[in-house]
């Protein structure tokens, strides 16, 4: 894989942990700003709604811009949005920095997409992806756990500052290791920005879409209420939140490296074989929740599973969008994040049932269990082969 790649993947890493640290954060938030914990996780759905609404947005506005600017001002916007939110004392400013943060990371993500896809040969888009997400999983590996730790131990206003600090090599890295190149307008063969949205009008793509909106919706439903489920229902102490999101985080990468060498050739076999242990998985975990060894070995397995079917959905986004060369990385990143937009909502709404703070595993489950349903209709759209075309 090309070195550029890697580069873009450290940018993922600093941005894919701001992503996800509120998991481990959410109480110390609640408990500082004077909120519940259920509105404190509106943090993570205004990021993921920012991410959603941003995604097309910013790709479209950086269709005429050169790529490594359009990096690099991303991640600038992302460390500046960062340096407010870890100085804020209102919940409402901290609300709009990370929608201001989630506009930064879609846009990046959106081009790092679409970029990833042209610096590989044909048919590899899935290695790619797997490369540029891995930042996303070495984020949940070290990036959330070392934030959840810096929290509790220094307050969750120093992981905020520690975010803006990882994004200053990561503009590093992109200045000096992407090639300065002209802006795309200058591409004789570039398809006008019609012809690329008119792509969304296509039931294969959308359908695609809306899988891998399902299954994110789930890992996010699940994954942003871990915490109190470690500390309260498994009664383990709060330093152990970390150790369960680091669990989850190389359960993710496992995941995500396994199904990078699949989801170009054998994607039907990823979601056959893994939708169904996804499934199983979530309301084991709620089940077996107050067993410390099963949480955390169920942890790992749901963030393998998770990474690798969802990874695979995205990837036969990329494939099925090859007519929106420039949009088709926005695409994936809208359906990643309607799914983490959704899934902290309807996880929260669990909270006040007779389940409580399991609630969101069962949500979970019922989530992939809907995927799955839609998917098994039309599973030759979703197992498809790459097409000769593609690229």
């Amino acid at each position: 894989m090309p070195l550029a790649l890697y580069l873009l993947a450290m940018a993922v890493f600093a941005m894919g942990t701001s992503e996800f640290m509120l998991a481990g954060l959410l109480p110390d938030i609640a408990s500082d700003l004077d909120v519940s914990v259920g509105t404190a996780a509106l943090l993570t759905s205004a990021f993921a709604i920012g991410m959603v609404v941003g995604a097309p947005l910013m790709a479209a506005l950086a269709r005429t811009w050169p790529v490594r600017s359009s990096l690099l001002g991303f991640v600038l916007v992302f460390l500046a949005a960062h340096v407010v939110g870890a100085s804020t004392p209102s919940f409402a400013v901290l609300v709009a920095t990370r929608v201001v943060a989630a506009l930064a990371h879609a846009g990046f993500l959106a081009v790092a997409l679409t970029t990833a896809g042209t610096l590989v040969p044909p048919g590899r888009k899935g290695r790619a992806l797997a490369v540029l997400l891995s930042g996303t999983t070495l984020a949940t590996i070290a990036g959330v756990p070392g934030g959840s730790a810096i929290g509790t131990l220094l307050g969750w206003r120093a992981t905020f500052w520690a975010v803006a600090v990882l994004c200053l090599p990561a503009a590093v890295g992109i200045l000096k290791g992407l090639p300065a190149r002209p802006a795309p307008q200058d591409e004789p063969d570039r398809p006008v920005l019609r012809s690329e949205l008119a792509q969304l009008r296509q039931p294969r793509l959308i359908l695609v879409m809306g899988l891998g909106a399902l299954v994110n919706a789930a890992t996010f439903g699940g994954f942003t209420f871990l915490a109190p489920v470690v500390t309260d229902t498994a009664g383990l102490g709060e330093l152990w939140i970390s150790v369960v999101l680091m669990l989850f985080g190389v359960g993710s990468l496992v995941g995500v490296t396994v199904a990078g060498r699949l989801s170009d050739r054998r994607p039907g076999l990823v979601v056959a074989a893994g939708g169904p242990l996804l499934l199983i998985g979530w309301p084991a975990l709620a089940v077996l929740a107050d067993e410390p060894v099963a949480l955390l070995v169920l942890v790992f397995v749901q963030g393998a599973l998770s990474f690798a079917l969802g990874s695979t959905l995205i990837t036969r986004v990329l494939y099925e969008a090859t007519g929106a060369p420039t949009m088709a990385g926005s695409y994936a990143t809208a359906a990643l994040n309607i799914g983490a937009a959704l899934g902290p909502l309807i996880a929260a709404g669990t909270l006040g049932t007779a389940a409580g703070l399991l609630g969101p595993l069962w949500a979970a489950g019922l989530l992939v269990a809907l995927a799955l349903l839609v998917a098994f209709p039309v599973r030759e759209v979703v197992g498809a082969h790459r097409r000769p075309d593609t690229t």
